[in-house]
C-alpha cells in the first residue's frame, strides 16, 4: 500500500512540475495596459505592459473632428456616464490606433487603462470583464485592426460583450475597435442573392443582418480617410521635428516634400504611418552620407 501511496505522490508531484505558473495579479495602480494571452496551457491571463505614452491628440493631424468626438464620448466615459462602444474605421495608417494611445496619455491620470484583446481571444471576453470590472479604474477594451472572414465566428463573443457592456458588466468597461471595414465582416457576392423585395422595400439575407447587426452595436463609428497631400506632408513635417530633434537636420524643403510624396506612391497610399517610416528613412540615409 505504501509502495502504491509513494508511486501516486511521485506521478502528482511530476504532474504539478509540468502546470504554468500561475499568472501574477496586476497591481491597475501603476500598470496602464495589459494584454490578453493565453499560456502553454491555453489558459488565458492579462500580461502587464508598459506602454510609451508620446502620442498626443496635439501629434494627430489632419483628424480634428474625429479627436473630437472620440474625446467626448472618452469624457462622458470618465464620469462614469453612458458612453458609446467606439469602432475607428478605415483606411490603414491613418492614426485610428494612435488616437486610442493618445487617450490613454491624455486620461491615464484620471484612472483610464486600457487592455488589448486579438482577435482570436475575443471569446474570452467575459472572462476578461470578470477580472475588470471591480477595479477602481476605468477600462478601454481595445481590439486592434479587426475584421472577420467569411465563416469566422469569433465575433459571436464581441457581440455578447457590446449588448451588456453598460447593464451586465458594468459602467467601468468601454469596448474600442479598429478595423479597415465598417462591417467587420467580409462581404462575398452570394450574400446579396438572398436579398428580397418585398411591397417595393428590400429585405436583405440572414447573413447581411448578422452582419450589419455587429457593427450597429457600436453606438460610435469615427471614419478614417486616406490623407491629401497637404495634410500627408504637414504629418511629414510633424515627424521630421520630432525625431530629428537631437540631429541637427536642414530645414525641411520642397526637394523633401517631393521624396516625401514618391516614397508614399512607393507603400500605395498616403498616412501617418507612411509619414514617420519616411522621415526615418530619410534620416538614416543623411547619417550614413554624412559617415561618407
Amino acid at each position: 500500500m505504501s509502495s502504491l501511496r509513494q508511486t501516486l505522490l511521485t506521478l502528482a508531484n511530476r504532474l504539478l512540475e509540468t502546470l504554468p505558473e500561475p499568472a501574477p495579479s496586476i497591481d491597475w495602480q501603476d500598470t496602464l495596459g495589459a494584454r490578453w494571452v493565453h499560456d502553454r496551457a491555453n489558459m488565458g491571463h492579462l500580461r502587464a505592459l508598459k506602454p510609451r505614452l508620446d502620442q498626443t491628440f496635439e501629434g494627430l493631424i489632419g483628424v480634428d473632428q474625429q479627436a473630437s468626438q472620440f474625446k467626448a464620448n472618452l469624457e462622458l466615459f470618465l464620469k462614469g456616464l453612458p458612453a458609446n462602444a467606439t469602432l475607428l474605421w478605415g483606411a490603414r495608417g491613418t492614426g485610428k490606433s494612435s488616437m486610442v494611445r493618445a487617450a490613454l496619455t491624455a486620461y491615464h491620470e484620471r484612472g483610464l487603462r486600457i487592455v488589448e484583446v486579438e482577435k482570436a481571444h475575443l471569446g474570452d471576453l467575459p472572462a476578461i470583464v470578470e477580472q475588470v470590472r471591480s477595479e477602481p479604474f476605468q477600462f478601454l477594451i481595445y481590439c486592434d485592426d479587426l475584421t472577420f472572414e467569411d465563416g469566422e465566428r469569433e465575433y459571436s463573443g464581441l457581440k455578447t460583450v457590446l449588448d451588456g457592456t453598460l447593464e451586465e458588466f458594468g459602467s467601468n468597461i468601454l469596448v474600442v475597435c479598429t478595423s479597415n471595414r465598417r462591417h467587420l465582416v467580409s462581404e462575398p457576392m452570394s450574400d446579396n442573392q438572398h436579398a428580397t423585395v418585398v411591397n417595393g422595400e428590400i429585405h436583405q439575407g440572414d447573413a447581411i443582418e448578422e452582419r450589419v447587426s455587429l457593427s450597429d452595436r457600436f453606438g460610435l463609428w469615427l471614419s478614417f480617410y486616406p490623407y491629401p497631400q497637404e495634410i500627408y506632408i504637414a504629418i511629414v513635417k510633424h515627424w521630421y521635428d520630432e525625431l530629428g530633434g537631437d540631429l541637427q537636420l536642414p530645414e525641411f524643403s520642397e526637394a523633401m516634400a517631393v521624396e516625401a510624396n514618391r516614397f508614399a506612391i512607393g507603400r500605395g497610399g498616403r498616412g501617418g504611418r507612411v509619414a514617420r517610416q519616411f522621415v526615418i528613412d530619410w534620416m538614416a540615409k543623411q547619417l550614413l552620407e554624412a559617415r561618407d
